[in-house]
């Protein structure tokens, strides 16, 4: 069915992107049928789970220790993610703090039946805390000196 005037063909498929350059892969899952809602599409709470994972990779390094998420500043769900799909989760620090660390992480889909093509599936924004044996905040090393 061409295009029309007023009538634009409808997408059937998300437009292709370049993995990013400036980030680090910090993570790459595919997910399971178990891991499915009734849609037959991965639950949100499976890839919030994830992001999570791969949020706390960079700030990990910079923590030397125990550390928290206390925030899902922001979370965008771009396209949904499907059985099979091979995520690519790219993280970048955001924001370096006195006891917190803000990371972005973006997460990029292979599509099982269209390899080599990868699509923006998720973003988000979290932010992690370095607590000590207590649960408390603590001052992270960097910032100590």
């Amino acid at each position: 069915m061409p295009d029309s005037p007023g009538h634009p063909r409808p997408r059937l498929h998300a437009p292709a992107v370049e993995l990013p350059t400036d980030q680090e892969l910090v993570l790459k899952v595919i997910p399971l049928p178990s891991d499915t809602n009734a849609n037959g599409d991965i639950f949100g709470g499976w890839v919030m789970a994830q992001v999570d994972l791969a949020g706390a990779v960079l700030p990990a390094r910079i923590a030397q220790g125990r550390m928290a998420t206390v925030a899902v500043n922001e979370f965008i769900f771009k396209q949904p993610v499907r059985v099979g799909d091979i995520l690519s989760f790219f993280g970048s620090i955001k924001r370096i703090g006195r006891t917190s660390i803000t990371v972005q992480i973006e997460v990029f889909a292979e599509r099982f039946s269209d390899q080599g093509r990868y699509i923006k599936v998720t973003d988000a924004l979290l932010t992690y805390v370095a607590i000590d044996d207590q649960g408390r905040p603590r001052v992270l090393p960097q910032a100590a000196t």
